[in-house]
């Protein structure tokens, strides 16, 4: 595990005080940092969340969210591995499992217009924008995931999916995820975009490029994005990363007071 950097401190307010009683239980989430190549190396697509949101607002982040029942659904057709296979990475049930890549699919459509689907099991679709209704009744609920792709006749493509990690929100947090990680390649085709309420700013950048960015002052990070951050800046192409097969287990950091700033402490860090 990496060590945090000394000045990966939480803005002030970032953490409310919690309310009395046992810490909120996680929701389960899906997050998916979406990278391509270009003449600069290797990029991921960031989004700045809206500020003044209830959770990460004003953060730089990768699109995802949290799973529903939209996403708890055997009917959607798939191609890939199977919920057994994801099931054993995430240490969770298949039909969490499941959800779990369908929500991060789902998400990464609602927020970015990347599309991780194709009319048969091989194929991919090209250019998502003939979809842009379907992708504004998804973020409205007007219809579910399951049915839009049925309706569409699509493949929802678990292979175009990479496992990368798994972390907990700390406990003082009022809203907490389970979030689970992953890598998803750019499909060829199609452009990630802007248009979605949540974020006030996106961009493609090389992964050192927005760690530099952090630390110049210019975009503000929670510790999980850092990490992805200095992950994917080890691999210099698409290909490496995807091919990459991160070892990792369920990540319960905590918060820690150190003078007037609240510090996220992991658990190697806490033990030394």
């Amino acid at each position: 595990m990496r060590e945090l950097p000394a000045e990966l401190v939480l803005p002030a307010g970032a953490v409310p005080d919690a309310p009395p009683g046992p810490p909120a239980v996680p929701k389960d989430a899906a997050t998916v940092m979406l990278v391509r190549d270009s003449a600069v190396g290797m990029e991921v697509f960031l989004q700045r969340r809206v500020s003044g949101m209830p959770f990460a607002g004003g953060m730089t982040v990768f699109p995802g969210g949290s799973v529903d029942q939209r996403d708890v659904d055997a009917t959607v057709a798939w191609h890939g591995p199977d919920p057994d296979w994801w099931a054993h990475r995430f240490g969770c049930s298949p039909a969490l499992a499941r959800a779990l890549v369908c929500a991060a699919v789902r998400e990464t459509f609602e927020e970015s217009g990347v599309l991780l689907a194709g009319s048969a099991a091989g194929s991919v679709v090209a250019d998502a924008r003939p979809y842009h209704a379907a992708r504004a009744a998804l973020v409205a609920r007007e219809v579910s995931f399951a049915g839009f792709l049925a309706d569409a006749g699509l493949v929802l493509r678990a292979d175009l999916l990479r496992p990368w990690a798994n972390w907990v929100t700390p406990a003082p947090e009022p809203r907490r995820f389970d979030t689970r990680f992953f890598l998803a390649a750019l499909p060829t085709g199609q452009h990630a975009d802007g248009e979605t309420t949540e974020a006030d700013r996106t961009s493609w950048q090389r992964p050192s490029a927005a760690l530099a960015d952090w630390r110049g002052g210019g975009c503000a990070l929670m510790p999980p994005t850092w990490v992805m951050l200095s992950d994917l800046a080890e691999h210099a192409t698409v290909a490496d990363a995807m091919a990459a097969d991160p070892h990792f287990a369920k990540i319960l950091p905590k918060i820690v007071r150190d003078g007037d700033a609240l510090r996220v402490v992991l658990p190697d860090e806490e033990s030394r």
